[in-house]
């Protein structure tokens, strides 16, 4: 059996801790829902900034592996 490409261990943690990191906000969208006894809604402008949030942590993330070198 072939050792596992680095490349390919890092896309497989990554999707694991993307896929973790999303049920995890889910379970909180929907706590806070339930709590204030209201359907979940999601405005443009909150997309926007999720979008946005989402990708700052990306370039947080490339910068930090990046200056590594």
């Amino acid at each position: 059996m072939e050792r596992i490409n680095w490349k390919t261990k890092t896309l497989v943690i990554g999707a694991l801790v993307g896929a973790v990191t999303g049920l995890i906000a889910s379970y909180m969208i929907i706590q806070r829902a339930e709590k204030r006894q209201d359907a979940v809604q999601v405005s443009v402008g909150d997309g926007v900034k999720v979008g946005l949030g989402v990708l700052g942590l990306l370039r947080l993330i490339s910068d930090t592996v990046a200056s590594d070198k």
